[in-house]
């Protein structure tokens, strides 16, 4: 259900806008010339004199009713005055199903699988009893937390996918359930050493079967692709959140026989530090320590005195904090649960190693770049409010795969599924439906046809949330993307402040 709505706009005016007829459809252009400044170029976007004002009518009138595509360029470029309105259309979407509500929600089974000795990996899953025809879903969590992030995608997909949340080993409800070290015993323990017995990975050695053990982004690429191969046995579509979305886009470079499509959430664009012994093998050998276990005495000091502060739940607070835009959000139960990680005996160790261990074998960009080699899917979706991985990093994304449908959404942060999880499911739902038919369903928010691909779009979607209503806005940046439009459309609403 489509609604559309106007609002009327102070009075502004654009300098030297041209209304260019290009195949049916009206786009407004901005010419720079090297003579004019960044500063004055951007002052010059709020001056229009009455002809191209006039011009604006004329575009207008030649439409029978308002199009989000014809109004979208208009918008973009701030070209609004007292007598003419910008019109946002309103998507109703649906909510999410009622979690006291088993008949409308999707069942979220808990299990263990044991992938390598010692390390039983915990993932969720939904939808097993949907068609074997459904897609199946896999989603990849970020720094620090597990599948219970995705609560709300597995209660509401798995009504229609075969859904799955991972937690990556060390990580979560991944963590070693032993020591993967063991002490001497010499009959001289202090009281520091008592204190370290109850820190796992702390001791002198490592256990046999935690020799080679690093909890890096290698290792949780491996993880995946056996994941794949033997638990869900077919080609998925990879969902991933921050660090997630790195391990997403890292392993469909490297298999992409096992990846149906790719959808980054705020992906972080890098991860790691120190050189990777693969890559660079010699470089590598400069780093004394790269992860294993157990942990030099130096590190154990550095790392006591840092959990000591993070895993302080006073932090773990603030934090959330940061990363959430709307602070109505619920994160309670997200809250709790990294709480509960934290006071794991591994939980400390496992820490310093994902710290410390070396990078990928591929880079983000060279991992994006593989991808498009390989013509595997890509879908953005990225929340505005993100102090960390902000906008201007999905639209990196964007340059090096235009093709990709890239959906800015606001108010939201560094976690939109969990923030707005009515609207990454919509988006995430549509975005499969349009592969798994070829193309023959639209992308969201596309009602235009293939043509509206092409341009930017803005909609308001609306659901309803504990018996109230809310508004989201979504930006649809099209394959003719640009960073000036990017740049207009972040500046404009500083202007219509000031006015």
């Amino acid at each position: 259900m489509e609604i559309i709505s106007c609002h009327t706009a102070r009075n502004c005016s654009i300098a030297n806008f041209r209304c260019v007829n290009d195949l049916n459809r009206h786009k407004f252009e901005l010419p720079l010339t090297r003579k004019v400044s960044f500063y004055n170029a951007i002052g010059s976007c709020f001056r229009l004199d009455r002809l191209r004002l006039s011009k604006l009518d004329q575009c207008r009138s030649s439409r029978t009713m308002c199009s989000l595509d014809t109004y979208e360029n208009v918008d973009d470029s701030s070209v609004v005055s007292e007598n003419h309105e910008t019109y946002v259309p309103k998507v109703e979407i649906p909510s999410l199903p009622d979690k006291g509500n088993d008949d409308n929600a999707a069942h979220i089974s808990s299990c263990f699988w044991e992938w390598k000795q010692k390390l039983n990996v915990h993932y969720e899953k939904s939808g097993s009893e949907n068609s074997k025809d459904s897609p199946a879903v896999l989603f990849l969590p970020g720094f620090g937390v597990g599948s219970f992030h995705f609560e709300k995608q597995l209660r509401d997909l798995g009504c229609d996918y075969r859904v799955w949340a991972l937690d990556f080993v060390g990580q979560g409800m991944s963590l070693p359930f032993e020591d993967p070290t063991f002490r001497f015993r010499d009959g001289n323990e202090d009281a520091s050493d008592n204190e370290e017995i109850s820190f796992w990975g702390f001791g002198d050695e490592s256990e046999v079967w935690a020799k080679e053990l690093v909890f890096s982004v290698d290792l949780w690429r491996d993880q995946v692709r056996c994941f794949i191969e033997e638990v869900i046995q077919e080609p998925v579509y990879l969902v991933g959140n921050s660090l997630g979305g790195f391990v997403a886009i890292y392993f469909a470079a490297c298999h992409p026989e096992l990846v149906k499509g790719v959808t980054l959430l705020n992906a972080t664009p890098f991860w790691g530090f120190l050189p990777n012994p693969q890559k660079s093998p010699t470089l590598s050998k400069l780093f004394p320590w790269s992860g294993t276990f157990p942990l030099p005495s130096t590190v154990r000091i550095l790392i006591k005195l840092l959990w000591e502060k993070i895993s302080d739940p006073r932090t773990i607070a603030e934090i959330l904090k940061q990363v959430y835009a709307d602070y109505s959000t619920k994160g309670d139960e997200v809250f709790s649960r990294i709480v509960k990680t934290t006071q794991h005996p591994a939980a400390a160790a496992s820490f310093a190693s994902i710290i410390f261990a070396p990078k990928g074998q591929l880079s983000f960009d060279e991992s994006l770049t593989r991808c498009r080699m390989n013509n595997t899917p890509i879908c953005l979706m990225y929340g505005k409010e993100d102090p960390w991985v902000r906008p201007v990093w999905g639209l990196q994304v964007k340059r090096k795969v235009p093709e990709a449908p890239y959906y800015e959404i606001s108010p939201a942060g560094h976690c939109p599924h969990d923030e707005v999880p009515e609207v990454v499911n919509f988006l995430l739902r549509g975005w499969i439906q349009n592969l798994e038919s070829d193309g023959s369903v639209m992308l969201p928010l596309l009602d235009d046809g293939p043509k509206g691909a092409i341009d930017d779009v803005i909609k308001d979607l609306e659901f309803t949330r504990e018996g109230s209503g809310k508004s989201v806005r979504v930006q649809f940046h099209g394959f003719d993307f640009s960073m000036w439009k990017w740049l207009n459309y972040q500046i404009k609403p500083m202007f219509k402040e000031k006015a």
